[in-house]
């Protein structure tokens, strides 16, 4: 398991079916270590902070085995933190990597805290209407990693995993609920319970289970 490139951006204003949008989304190879914070790494932002960024996102993650679909899927070659990602690691697949995961990267602690749920930003960047659809149909959402321990993180640096999360609710498992779980609540009392989750998707749970 390795980060193969770290990418970091500020929040640019970018055209959206002829409207101005501001988006977080196009970050950019960063050179060297990058100082890692509880909110996130130096150089980096969000521009949308009800649904990005905070403590329980403040990393953002995708697996680079999904890009050759991508690829495929769109006609041609992406660039990395083609979805916005500030890691694009080898390695880290959704089905395989649970909530409250810890892992260790460069001299940086790292707890896996939700999956990444696509928004239509993703559209705007790649041109293609389906694209939140076709990351919930696939389950390659990447996700989001809090900070246990500030540090720095480089492209090349092997990912170590040091503790298994509670539980083994794999992100993509998580991301299901996260989909359907209003029509669905299999799996939603014990997620709605998970401490490891981010609270907002947790809540999000509770309220679905007291509509029963």
């Amino acid at each position: 398991m390795e980060v193969i490139s770290l990418n970091v951006g500020k929040p640019v204003t970018v055209d959206y079916r002829g409207k101005p949008l501001e988006t977080g989304i196009y970050k950019l190879p960063a050179e060297g270590p990058v100082r890692l914070h509880a909110l996130g790494f130096d150089g980096d932002g969000q521009a949308d902070l009800v649904n990005h960024g905070g403590v329980n996102r403040a990393v953002c993650v995708y697996p680079i085995e999904h890009y050759t679909f991508w690829e495929e899927h769109l006609g041609r070659k992406l660039a990395y933190s083609a979805f916005g990602e500030n890691l694009t690691v080898s390695g880290l697949l959704e089905t395989e990597v649970c909530i409250g995961d810890v892992y260790e990267i460069g001299t940086a602690l790292l707890q896996v805290s939700q999956p990444r749920f696509p928004c239509f930003k993703l559209s705007q960047k790649h041109g293609a209407n389906d694209m939140p659809a076709k990351v919930l149909s696939t389950g390659y959402s990447g996700f989001y990693f809090r900070v246990l321990r500030e540090g720095a993180v480089g492209a090349g640096d092997t990912v170590v995993k040091v503790e298994s999360g509670e539980g083994t609710y794999s992100v993509r498992r998580v991301l299901k609920a996260m989909e359907v779980g209003r029509k669905d609540k299999t799996d939603l009392r014990e997620l709605a319970e998970l401490g490891t989750l981010t609270d907002e998707i947790r809540d999000d749970f509770k309220k679905w289970l007291e509509r029963e």
